[in-house]
């Protein structure tokens, strides 16, 4: 098992979560680990939708993935919003679409109902939003970059990076 941290905050404006997400961006530059996280900044529309304003995510690191250009977060997006996989353009077909499943279900596996709960309503209640997966040796640094946020939340995600793979695989396939 590897252990993340979900961080999810909320903004005001679109800009501020921007703003955040750069300097997340920049936390992973500066330490060199710019192929090992993952961050998307969302916003809702008058009705409602949610739609994935910017994203990097990467994919695991076996690879597997890779063809699929999906990680972690995008597999949060679509356990907290399941509309988002179709609306933002996320499921790249059939397989792609199993894919993103699984990786969904063992997000959410990873997080308690509460804190799928807790984090819906959190992103619920702004206008925008962004979410970062972080490595737990690297949560203090990006909470620390997320200056501009109404609210901050985060919740231990845990992976069975092995088993997602497997299950990625036999989706792809």
């Amino acid at each position: 098992m590897d252990t993340f941290i979900l961080l999810a905050a909320t903004y005001e404006s679109t800009d501020a979560a921007i703003a955040d997400y750069d300097a997340v961006h920049t936390v992973y530059k500066e330490t060199d680990l710019l192929d090992t996280y993952d961050a998307a900044v969302i916003s809702k529309s008058d009705g409602g939708k949610v739609k994935i304003v910017k994203k990097h995510e990467q994919p695991t690191r076996q690879g597997s993935w890779g063809g699929l250009g999906i990680g972690l977060v995008g597999g949060a997006l679509v356990a907290l919003f399941p509309a988002v996989g179709i609306g933002a353009g996320l499921l790249v077909g059939g397989g792609g679409g199993a894919a993103l499943g699984a990786l969904a279900g063992h997000v959410a596996a990873g997080l308690s109902r509460s804190d799928l709960k807790e984090l819906g309503e959190l992103l619920d209640a702004g206008d925008s939003g962004l979410l970062v997966v972080a490595a737990t040796d690297l949560e203090s640094r990006v909470e620390k970059a997320i200056e501009r946020a109404d609210k901050l939340t985060k919740k231990q995600l845990e992976a069975d990076v092995d088993q997602v793979s497997k299950e990625i695989d036999a989706a792809s396939a």
